[in-house]
């Protein structure tokens, strides 16, 4: 009976030590692993080029399909429709492209890629804010694009570099924190497909029923007033104050509580099921 109850203290004494370990971690330590987990990712999109077809095409494709449907109906011409377009366009890229985070963590976590990090005395939100930070660089890309298409059409933002860049990075950073929700998404979801399949029915609905694409007005009363409180509303109006009169308005600053909002309550979230499932 004692050479069995040996074994197992020994091995609850190490996984004791690797707790502590863990616990250790400094926050110096942990931006560090963070920055090694996103070149990681990075060097794995460099292997999978195709993981950039979605935030090459998506812009260029949406952009023109949008603009030559809608443009007349909407606002009588494509030229008047793009100054409202083009900001909406830009939110739904950047926010559709997030949802990549989850389906490729949950992938990782299916093939045992992050069995292998679980014996390691590393941060545990390393291995999940890793991948996130080299994604910086997919929004970037879709964000570009995006304007850069409407350019081509003949948008011209009022806003000049300043107010563009501004609008680029309020969406960008809408879309990492975004992520975090995906990110959860990927640790409680069974299979890759299922993260997917949640991630479009949260975020597609929110997108489509914003005032991304038609002015508020010109909607039914009820649907006006869900569109007038959904998020993604705020961050559209804000990225067009930006984009098309260089304002910074009200509205950026709710977009940016709502990003500290949404990390302050799902990063926490990732980290605690990502152990659980550990």
């Amino acid at each position: 009976m004692s050479t069995m109850i040996a074994p197992t203290r020994e091995r609850v004494r190490a996984a004791d030590r690797v707790e502590a370990a863990r616990r250790r971690v400094s926050m110096g330590e942990t931006v560090g692993q963070t920055l090694s987990m996103a070149w990681r990712a990075l060097k794995k999109m460099r292997r999978n080029p195709e993981q950039f077809f979605d935030v090459a095409f998506q812009p260029i494709l949406f952009t023109a399909m949008f603009a030559f449907v809608f443009g007349g109906a909407i606002a009588g011409d494509v030229q008047s429709y793009l100054p409202l377009m083009i900001p909406g366009i830009l939110a739904q890229t950047v926010l559709t492209t997030c949802m990549a985070t989850g389906t490729q963590l949950r992938e990782d976590m299916e093939k045992g890629v992050f069995d292998r990090f679980k014996s390691l005395p590393i941060a545990r939100i390393a291995p999940l804010a890793g991948p996130m930070v080299a994604d910086l660089l997919r929004y970037t890309i879709a964000a570009t694009l995006t304007f850069g298409m409407g350019l081509v059409m003949g948008y011209r933002p009022g806003g000049g570099v300043g107010g563009v860049l501004a609008a680029v990075l309020l969406a960008i950073c809408t879309g990492w924190s975004l992520a975090w929700i995906f990110t959860w998404v990927g640790t409680i979801a069974r299979s890759a497909q299922a993260v997917q399949g949640i991630s479009m029915m949260i975020l597609f609905p929110l997108t489509f029923l914003s005032n991304a694409f038609v002015p508020v007005e010109t909607l039914p009363g009820w649907l006006a007033a869900f569109v007038r409180v959904n998020p993604v509303s705020h961050l559209v109006t804000a990225t067009r104050d930006l984009a098309n009169h260089a304002l910074v308005s009200g509205e950026v600053a709710w977009t940016l509580l709502a990003c500290a909002i949404v990390i302050a309550v799902f990063a926490p979230l990732s980290v605690r099921s990502y152990k659980r499932h550990m």
